[in-house]
């Protein structure tokens, strides 16, 4: 392919990528297709020769997008948004044809420099502490990962290390190998499932601590896990909190948990992968209490922010204790301007070698939206959730089983867990809306989450009528089953009651 067939293919696919978009709402949110379905379209091999772009383009109309999941539909109200926006694109698109691996600063001086640039600007908009900006006098500072998956590891992965190296200080006589099997994590049995994944690659486990009745961990559940871990000879590293539970949306209480890990030298991190966002808004102010005084905490930007998959914004109060943790050299990374103060080396602050330019199509998108934009955006959401919320209230046959939190609303059937399974079924079956459960103490309930590029009030009042008539419907069919039933119980008892053989009643 030459420039020329590039320009046409490029443009043909923007404008494929638009038409899509704009007329998503046309699309049932899940796909109707059956597992092996491209399986079974697609040739075993690759071509031989070169095909032309035209082809492949109809192909992807043909076999691709029937198998799409639509994450970008205002109809999708499943797990939590991962919303794009079309600067964020655009933005992909540039640094994907600039196509730089940005592991030094040498190796792409914009790409290091625009990183600084833009997790400041977004440190100032979330009103964090301002030791997690590079322009404090440090040593903390903000990185883009790849996901909060990756973010809590790295925060797991530096604090193991640093108990490693403080234990050997104090307790030269014991092995290295000695104090790595004494080392224990903590968490609430709330937590997203990525931390009890990161335990699983640090090799080191993670206890999961009962939340309260609200759903929420407190420092007294992580003083006495302590204590008692204290006592039996482990070792206590890091308490992973989460403000946006993935169920509920619950949030943890930072302040209490922050005294329970500096009275212990236990590293705090905050997983605020969804709620995040709201920092910057001001009706949510009490979110941000405690966090000046966590090690490090992350936000996904491709959840509220509008910058498309994957983008998750990590900070650290002390980069160092992760550098020293992370920290491999090889003499064909090194470079003149290495030790610079001011110039980090952001392959020493995660997992990879690589580093793709994600600051790009943040750049982008904020100086497109600017503040005001992303701010309007995140009070959409929660403005559309409170709609949900008062229609499920105004509904007697329903249920609200947690606060609404931002753009989420728990709810269930009332009734036994059955009603609001069968519900969740239908819905699936129908697959105009996308809606998973969650359960809590036994109890079963769907989670409505605000989703979608540009959701609208109508949007809402199209998934509560699916919503409610699913429930209409299912009803009607069990009162006419019991109904049936009863029928056929009183025809039993008559007949028995006329001494008939069971021969003469199967006949």
């Amino acid at each position: 392919m030459d420039a020329k067939e590039f320009r046409e293919f490029g443009k043909a696919a923007v404008d494929y990528v638009a038409d899509y978009l704009e007329n998503i709402r046309e699309n049932d949110v899940l796909p109707s297709v059956d597992p092996g379905y491209l399986l079974q379209q697609l040739p075993k091999q690759m071509p031989e020769a070169p095909e032309a772009w035209r082809e492949i383009l109809t192909d992807i109309d043909r076999v691709i997008r029937p198998g799409i999941t639509h994450w970008q539909s205002p109809n999708m109200h499943a797990y939590y948004p991962t919303c794009v926006s079309y600067p964020s694109i655009v933005g992909e698109i540039l640094s994907s044809g600039f196509g730089i691996v940005g592991f030094s600063w040498i190796c792409s001086p914009a790409c290091t420099e625009l990183e600084v640039v833009v997790m400041d600007w977004l440190a100032k908009f979330l009103k964090l502490p301002s030791h997690f900006l590079h322009e404090s006098e440090g040593p903390g500072g903000g990185v883009i990962q790849g996901s909060a998956s990756e973010a809590v590891l790295v925060a797991v992965l530096a604090a193991r290390e640093q108990a490693v190296r403080r234990e050997r200080e104090c307790h030269p006589e014991q092995s290295e190998s000695e104090i790595r099997g004494k080392l224990i994590a903590y968490s609430s049995d709330q937590s997203n499932s990525c931390i009890e994944k990161a335990g699983v690659l640090a090799a080191m486990p993670i206890k999961l601590l009962p939340a309260g009745d609200d759903l929420v961990l407190r420092g007294a559940a992580l003083k006495e896990a302590i204590e008692r871990d204290v006592a039996a000879g482990l070792i206590p590293v890091i308490c992973v909190a989460t403000l946006g539970t993935t169920g509920t949306c619950a949030y943890d209480d930072i302040e209490s948990l922050s005294s329970i890990c500096e009275q212990h030298q236990v590293w705090l991190h905050v997983d605020a992968a969804y709620a995040g966002g709201a920092f910057a808004l001001d009706e949510c102010a009490e979110l941000r209490r405690g966090l000046d005084r966590v090690d490090s905490l992350n936000f996904n930007l491709h959840k509220f922010m509008l910058v498309n998959f994957d983008c998750s914004a990590m900070w650290l109060r002390d980069a160092n204790k992760v550098i020293d943790s992370f920290n491999v050299d090889r003499i064909y990374l090194k470079h003149k301007h290495e030790g610079q103060t001011q110039i980090p080396d952001f392959r020493h602050w995660q997992i990879p070698l690589g580093r793709r330019f994600r600051a790009l199509k943040v750049w982008i998108t904020f100086r497109t939206l600017g503040a005001e934009g992303l701010r309007a955006h995140m009070r959409k959401h929660i403005d559309l959730a409170i709609q949900f919320e008062n229609l499920v209230k105004a509904d007697e046959r329903f249920e609200v089983v947690a606060p609404r939190a931002l753009g989420l609303v728990c709810f269930r059937a009332k009734g036994d867990n059955e009603v609001t399974s069968q519900l969740l079924q239908r819905l699936m079956e129908r697959k105009k809306i996308y809606m998973v459960k969650a359960e809590h103490r036994g109890q079963l309930f769907l989670r409505f989450v605000v989703c979608g590029m540009d959701p609208k009030p109508s949007d809402i009042q199209f998934a509560w009528t699916e919503i409610e008539t699913q429930l209409t419907s299912l009803c009607a069919e069990q009162l006419v089953n019991a109904r049936k039933a009863g029928e056929l119980s009183e025809l039993t008892h008559h007949l028995s009651g006329l001494h008939l053989t069971n021969e003469t009643l199967q006949r």
